[in-house]
């Protein structure tokens, strides 16, 4: 079975674990310094706040808002469900607009007709390793007297005219076992303000600016100098676990993009897409349901997933949720329906990528 994701670590993260265990030092410090201070200078941004997941990145981000009762946060409705969880967490009024069929995204028009007079946050995701359209978000977000925070969990180095995801607001990361980069659990938080860099790294620690010291009421919410061991050697080598899945990708597309039936994705003009997930769409004229396209698939031995198989409202614990406005997008309604992913990690084989060509030109009849 070709998986649909891997982790393969190395010798090299082996021995920085093996360097952080002898330290005795295992709790946030000087090696979570050099994680942030590396992925700062990835992202092209002043400051890189480590937290303990994704999760807790879009929660703080939010928190250090000051939001009020009944403000707003718009976002997308087709995204993993963090982003509308960190939403509720944070006490906001999770918002919804329709995204755009090329990319996956939150659409930057939507987003706008979606702004009410209590809307606060404006918190678009990079989905799948492709930027949203992020200089109309920066724009949108000035002009209405927005903040930006950029959902950047699966696109860790993706740029937009040359800026990277999280570089244009508030990003947000995660370094979830399965992302292109992984501390096994872990999140880190991007920014440019000073201000709002120096609020996270005291919320993330009790409040405290100094031992019992304490400006805000806060949580802890660490990284660990041995969860930031694991990437450090994987930053050495990002460039060419980009370039392998870009190649991969390439592969993919070229191979399947005359097929009736299966919609390929595609890097747009100005964007450079990380390939955290090849996700394609099996649309009604395909001769075959996507179920029946996904079991195909896994008789062939190749994994795939759905990301995502419904809205993230339409559940029945969001539903009736009070502070989940739930609206019309039809986009991204008959996206869920069609959306089925590939594996394209930097393991894939150039045989894996033939085999995974035949079988789908195969089981769509091309």
């Amino acid at each position: 079975m070709i998986p649909i994701s891997t982790v393969v670590l190395g010798p090299e993260v082996e021995a920085k674990v093996l360097e952080v265990l002898r330290s005795g030092m295992v709790a946030q410090g000087p090696v979570v310094a050099e994680f942030e201070r590396r992925f700062a200078e990835l992202t092209g941004v002043k400051h890189a706040v480590a937290v303990n997941n994704g999760t807790t990145a879009l929660v703080a981000a939010i928190q250090v808002q000051d939001l009020q009762p009944g403000d707003e946060v718009v976002t997308s409705p087709f995204t993993f469900v963090a982003t509308l969880n960190a939403i509720l967490e944070a006490g906001a009024t999770a918002t919804f607009a329709d995204i755009a069929t090329e990319d996956f995204n939150l659409d930057a028009a939507a987003a706008e007709a979606a702004i009410t007079d209590r809307t606060k946050v404006l918190m678009p995701v990079h989905l799948y390793g492709q930027t949203v359209q992020a200089d109309a978000f920066a724009d949108l977000a000035q002009r209405r007297g927005l903040a930006l925070i950029e959902d950047s969990a699966q696109s860790h180095g993706a740029t937009f005219e040359g800026r990277a995801a999280g570089s244009f607001g508030i990003g947000c990361f995660s370094f979830y076992g399965t992302k292109n980069l992984t501390t096994g659990e872990g999140g880190i938080i991007t920014t440019d303000d000073d201000d709002v860099a120096d609020r996270l790294r005291v919320l993330r620690n009790q409040g405290m600016r100094a031992r019992y010291q304490y400006e805000m009421a806060g949580h802890n919410y660490r990284l660990t100098d041995l969860q930031a061991a694991l990437v450090l050697p994987q930053l050495d080598r990002y460039e060419q676990t980009v370039a392998t899945r870009k190649q991969n990708a390439t592969a993919l597309i070229e191979g399947l993009a005359d097929v009736p039936g299966l919609v390929v994705p595609r890097e747009l003009p100005g964007r450079s897409h990380v390939w955290h997930q090849f996700t394609v769409r099996i649309t009604p004229e395909a001769p075959v349901s996507r179920d029946e396209f996904i079991a195909k698939l896994t008789e062939a031995g190749i994994g795939n997933g759905i990301y995502y198989p419904k809205l993230v409202f339409d559940y029945d614990c969001y539903r009736d949720h009070p502070r989940v406005r739930i609206s019309d997008v039809p986009v991204a309604a008959q996206v869920v329906t069609e959306v089925v992913s590939l594996p394209v990690h930097p393991k894939v084989s150039g045989v894996d990528v033939q085999h995974i060509v035949d079988s789908v030109r195969r089981i769509l009849g091309a």
